[in-house]
């Protein structure tokens, strides 16, 4: 807008008070445009620095086969030829070591980035939680379990001093043993959130692979991801899928398989006890297990995890149904009526119990729900279990 087009005042006094208005306005303005500049000054500078990167080579990836000094090392690409090479100003040399993944300039194959360690996208993709949710209060009847299995795992990770006050190396690994749905898995992961830790869980057959040296490479990795992110616990749940007992005569599978075995066995007897990885493993069948596995040392605690008896099925039952709205409901006469029933089939019971409810468009759940759900679970397991029982007998 021009002064010709703005509305002038007449007197003299406010044509001056008009002039020093429209001169704030303008100094606004620049400012306003300056600022714009810079940005955009900044953002050209940017996408100039990205062009550039853009358009340089491609870097070799490389590993550091040894560090001669602090300008030089000897790195090999892939399984080709090993140079002596420089090392660039930038790299920090206290993250340098053998076997470090770099990045090799193309010209004069010096290093010029460190690159994170490789891994099979199978380790990355095993069930890594930060922290679970699962607390001591989920867990129902098992306290002599627990108070063994923290004495084992969370106080060297808590106190450690007190292991060397005593002078006594603690348990390297747990080995949990027992009936399917009894709560080990549930005990492992309350252990991890009590001691802060990074909760990796693996079951056993994900180990055996087709090809040789597959399944060993993996169980490597995995020890290596669980350093990175110590402290960690590792739950090797059916540990009978790779550690089972080994035959004199077997076939290249099973081969595979010991392969497999003897890697976590070199993996358990290459870390500290007193470290920040812990491994508990988890099994149906202990009979089945190889010696070599349960000896001091490597699993130097072996605890069982029975079915409920009728305390612990109250607990698991009073566990459960906390959250649940119950009307009438006695807790005790259905711990009564599930005898043998591990602590899943109880989750099972009242999870149907709640179902019953919403079926007939109720807000709360009755005993005569539960009735109904555990003649539903158990009888069902029954019925299976008869059904597996008389083809056993008709067919061998």
């Amino acid at each position: 807008m021009s002064i010709e087009d703005a509305n002038i005042p007449e007197s003299y006094d406010d044509y001056i008070t008009f002039l020093k208005r429209r001169i704030r306005q303008l100094e606004l303005q620049v400012r306003t445009l300056e600022a714009d500049k810079e940005r955009l000054e900044r953002e050209l500078s940017r996408l100039r620095m990205e062009m550039s990167r853009l358009r340089q080579p491609p870097a070799f990836a490389g590993n550091v086969i040894e560090v001669l000094d602090d300008e030089r090392a000897i790195v090999q690409n892939y399984n080709g030829p090993r140079f002596v090479v420089r090392i660039a100003p930038w790299i920090e040399r206290d993250k340098l070591k053998p076997g470090s993944r770099v990045a090799l300039d193309q010209r004069t194959m010096a290093i010029v980035e460190l690159l994170p360690t490789e891994k099979d996208p199978s380790v990355l993709g095993f069930e890594v939680i930060e922290r679970p949710k699962v607390t001591y209060d989920d867990i129902g009847g098992l306290e002599k379990q627990l108070q063994e299995l923290r004495e084992a795992i969370e106080l060297p990770l808590k106190h450690p001093e007190l292991f060397e006050k005593v002078g006594i190396e603690p348990p390297k690994g747990v080995l949990l043993y027992g009936p399917p749905g009894c709560g080990k898995t549930l005990m492992a992961k309350a252990l991890a959130r009590e001691v802060n830790a990074t909760f990796i869980r693996v079951v056993g057959s994900e180990l055996v692979r087709k090809f040789i040296g597959e399944g060993a490479r993996l169980v490597h990795e995995l020890f290596e991801l669980a350093k990175e992110k110590a402290p960690t616990i590792i739950f090797i749940d059916e540990i009978d899928a790779i550690g089972a007992k080994r035959m004199d005569e077997t076939t290249g599978g099973e081969r595979e398989v010991n392969r497999t075995l003897m890697q976590l066995l070199a993996e358990m007897d290459g870390f500290d006890p007193r470290g920040n990885v812990k491994v508990i493993a988890a099994t149906n069948r202990p009979d089945i297990l190889d010696p070599a596995l349960l000896r001091p040392g490597r699993f130097d605690r072996l605890i069982e995890v029975p079915l409920p008896d009728f305390r612990g099925r109250l607990e698991i039952l009073k566990v459960h149904t906390r959250k649940m709205n119950l009307k009438d409901v006695d807790l005790r006469i259905i711990a009564e009526l599930t005898e043998g029933a591990s602590g899943a089939d109880l989750k099972a019971i009242a999870t149907e119990a709640g179902m019953f409810a919403i079926r007939d468009r109720r807000e709360y759940v009755t005993q005569n729900d539960f009735l109904k759900a555990v003649e539903k679970v158990l009888g069902a397991e029954r019925k299976l279990a008869q059904a597996i029982a008389m083809h056993e007998v008709m067919y061998g």
